[in-house]
């Protein structure tokens, strides 16, 4: 099982802890093989970011994605810039409320989540990461659920981790509502 993730968006949706928080819960917690690359402009906030995931039960050969299974864009400008790099009849899950998907193949899967308004339910915007997290695990089925919960409780601050838990568990409920239980829809 080999897996390519491209997680984009920009500076301050915490893309890179999101990605890091993924690898984390492959490489540490399910034993497997994560490798994680990054790209962030000069901008602290604002600019663009990425994040290039790949996963095994192997070894990883090659670092970087080549042709991404799964897209998770969280900006128009993301969509717009890795959009056709998806793999044909892979999985793009876009953050509904700021990306408008057009030109796609028809074999795409294009899932939208609203992660911003999610966090804002739970009082802190800036967990939307973490919602998007719990829609991707859902969604993919990739690895446990306790496995990205373990990550996340490793990744943020203590006095966040129930907080970042139940952005996580708002994102999972969002995937399972739209998602079969099996996984992605075809």
């Amino acid at each position: 099982m080999l897996t390519e993730v491209r997680i984009a968006g920009f500076g301050g949706q915490g893309i890179i802890l999101a990605a890091s928080i993924i690898g984390k819960a492959a490489a540490l917690y399910e034993n497997g093989y994560a490798t994680m690359t990054q790209n962030y402009g000069p901008e602290a906030r604002g600019g663009a970011s990425s994040a290039q995931l790949v996963i095994s039960d192997e070894p990883i050969l090659y670092p970087y994605t080549t042709q991404p299974d799964v897209l998770i864009a969280l900006s128009q400008e993301a969509f717009d810039r890795f959009g056709q790099e998806a793999r044909p009849g892979g999985l793009i899950i876009v953050e509904e409320d700021l990306v408008r998907v057009s030109g796609l193949p028809a074999a795409t899967r294009v899932l939208g989540v609203c992660a911003t308004r999610l966090a804002e339910e739970l009082g802190k915007r800036i967990t939307l990461n973490i919602v998007t997290i719990g829609f991707f695990a859902a969604a993919t089925r990739l690895l446990k659920r306790e496995s990205y919960e373990q990550a996340i409780a490793d990744s943020v601050p203590h006095s966040s981790i129930a907080l970042n838990l139940a952005a996580f568990a708002k994102g999972w409920q969002a995937a399972e509502a739209c998602v079969p239980a099996h996984g992605l829809t075809h």
